[in-house]
């Protein structure tokens, strides 16, 4: 049997921003993006305009790994997930605080990036868009 897990991140109305922000921090290849508004007319049809430019799916390759993304729709309640974190592991110290750096502009940091017994630069922000990163250099 084969399994994949693959983190599925729901933003609030920003997913088109937060795309942009992981191509440019983590080096992510856009694999594949669609709006609401690219659905068939059919289906396009039945949500709101304000609703066309919401990311319907998005699939993000950082490193070796995939990550996906869309927007929440309106009506839809959704519970942030704040027991849930990606971890990212880094090569190299500097890197890892480059990363760092660019994750926590607008964010929060809930560890400061040091050294660690287990790590050479270790920490944990939530970046601008509520998305919690655990930064584990090897």
């Amino acid at each position: 049997m084969k399994l994949q897990a693959i983190p599925y991140i729901l933003m609030n109305g920003r997913a088109r921003e937060a795309i942009e922000f992981y191509r440019n921090v983590l080096n992510a290849d856009i694999l594949f993006q669609s709006s609401i508004g690219d659905r068939p007319k059919d289906i396009a049809s039945q949500f709101l305009e304000i609703e066309q430019e919401l990311i319907a799916h998005a699939v993000l390759k950082i490193g070796e790994t995939q990550i996906m993304i869309s927007d929440i729709l309106t009506g839809i309640p959704s519970i942030d997930g704040g027991k849930i974190s990606i971890c990212l592991i880094i090569e190299g110290v500097a890197s890892s605080q480059r990363i760092f750096n660019q994750l926590k502009v607008g964010g929060t940091v809930n560890l400061d990036l040091a050294k660690t017994h287990y790590s050479p630069a270790y920490g944990i922000v939530t970046d601008k868009f509520g998305v919690t990163f655990q930064i584990s250099t090897q």
